[in-house]
């Protein structure tokens, strides 16, 4: 009896545990671009193809750069493609700024950070995105 008691308390602390995690994901809006030096944070350092610029907000003059951010497509904002999401989500490092008044997304990703989680032909898409 005292095992099943412990089991079910488990089991309650991990449904917890996973109910904070997609609770704590933050909603916002994802472009891509294709031109990936100079960067603001790495200057002409190649950090791959898993990359963003954040907007000015989560760039925080700077202070974002390097940290990594899971997205995940949660649906499209035109008409263009109805159905833009793909399955999963994508971790990126942060190494650029996206600067106002031209930036039009929370995050603009590398092409190929967008294109694993949704259609490029969207162009823009809505997203759900955490730290990690």
């Amino acid at each position: 009896m005292e095992k099943s008691m412990k089991m079910r308390a488990i089991v309650a602390v991990c449904m917890a545990a996973c109910l904070v995690s997609v609770a704590s994901a933050t909603a916002g809006t994802a472009t891509y671009y294709t031109v990936y030096t100079p960067s603001a944070c790495y200057g002409y350092q190649d950090e791959g193809t898993m990359i963003a610029a954040a907007s000015a907000s989560i760039y925080n003059n700077g202070a974002a750069c390097g940290k990594m951010y899971k997205i995940t497509c949660t649906s499209g904002t035109n008409a263009g493609v109805a159905q833009p999401c793909k399955s999963g989500s994508v971790t990126v490092k942060v190494v650029d700024l996206c600067p106002s008044p031209g930036c039009q997304g929370t995050f603009d990703l590398s092409q190929e950070a967008f294109s694993a989680i949704a259609d490029t032909n969207a162009g823009k898409i809505n997203i759900d995105y955490v730290e990690v």
